[in-house]
């Protein structure tokens, strides 16, 4: 099969792949329909995690080619959406809720690699969901989106215990802070103010319900919002960036007893212990269990209530994922579908 390896800084390649094949009972093998590149993918593309001779890609759509023997849940030719995160569904930190810290989680990042046609997908009865049906064409992005930036968004939004009433800042306006926006109103959240210097980032912000759309970073940023919530900050806010900077942007934005949800992949992020012990705030976040809402976002795309699909701003084959790469690295385009 032909599929997307690093194999060094800035060196995408499509190669011939190894076919997968079921190894364990719990498996399932899957002809990937869709695909896309993360703003996560960046990071190892740009040299930063020293990544080489790795498989990409993250995302997926599929139909179910082959299961394991164990596998109770799916039968071949269903169509599935599955998280970027591996999952039994069963174990007691499943059941709590955060199935991307199962006891048997592993990235599909770092051992699937979906920018691919076809992948094994382990613990496949955890880890996959069915669609009611065949998805139409126009709703497969959006079905795509809930793989992760949809689901990273959304978990964002609730573990900053977003809801009616409530002023929401979304620090980061990339697929998942966008997708943020989009959680933040459905949750109900009153007021939406989001960081953006990108006009188009910031008309389909206000198309997912942004009510703000400030230019601002930084300490400027925390000021306006400061400003524009009677001096108290924002109840809820939403980091989807992970530098230092941005953490430090929406931990002061903040207001005293709120929530900070963080989901942008920390890097050189230190919180000095004496500044947060007076913040007096709450941090929630890490890795999305996207497992946990694929069934509730699912519906909502089924019922064509909500269209996060519109993130994607560039489509091309998978043969040209380079070009993709290097649109995403260099801010032309927000984020890339990839067609099999």
């Amino acid at each position: 099969m032909r599929g997307v390896v690093l194999e060094g800084p800035r060196d995408i390649q499509v190669i011939d792949r190894e076919d997968p094949r079921i190894i364990d009972p719990t498996d399932a093998i899957i002809r990937i329909t869709a695909t896309c590149i993360c703003g996560s993918d960046l990071w190892p593309y740009r040299g930063e995690d020293d990544s080489r001779h790795q498989v990409m890609g993250h995302e997926y759509v599929g139909v179910v080619t082959e299961i394991g023997a164990e596998v109770t849940t799916l039968k071949v030719g269903d169509p599935v959406v599955g998280s970027f995160v591996i999952s039994d569904n069963t174990c007691e930190i499943c059941q709590a809720g955060y199935q991307s810290k199962c006891v048997h989680a592993e990235f599909v990042a770092y051992t699937v690699g979906t920018q691919a046609e076809y992948a094994r997908i382990p613990f496949a009865d955890g880890t996959l969901v069915k669609t009611p049906g065949e998805p139409d064409p126009e709703i497969v992005p959006s079905l795509l989106a809930a793989s992760d930036v949809l689901g990273t968004g959304w978990f964002a939004a609730v573990a900053a215990e977003v809801g009616p009433g409530k002023t929401v800042a979304v620090v980061g306006d990339g697929a998942v802070g966008l997708m943020g926006v989009l959680a933040a109103k459905e949750l109900g959240a009153e007021r939406i103010i989001v960081s953006s210097r990108h006009a188009d980032r910031q008309a389909l912000a206000r198309e997912f319900g942004a009510t703000d759309v400030l230019a601002e970073r930084g300490d400027d940023f925390v000021a306006k919002v400061k400003e524009l919530t009677n001096g108290f900050g924002a109840h809820s806010v939403i980091e989807a960036v992970g530098t230092a900077e941005s953490f430090a942007q929406a931990r002061k934005s903040v207001r005293p007893g709120g929530h900070v949800g963080f989901v942008g992949i920390a890097h050189d992020v230190q919180i000095p212990g004496d500044e947060l012990f007076f913040d007096e705030i709450h941090l929630h976040g890490g890795p999305a269990p996207v497992r946990r809402f694929l069934p509730e976002l699912i519906g909502l795309i089924w019922e064509r209530k909500i269209d996060p699909g519109k993130v994607f701003d560039l489509t091309l084959p998978l043969e040209q994922a380079a070009e993709g790469y290097r649109a995403m690295d260099e801010r032309r385009a927000t984020k890339v579908l990839l067609t099999l």
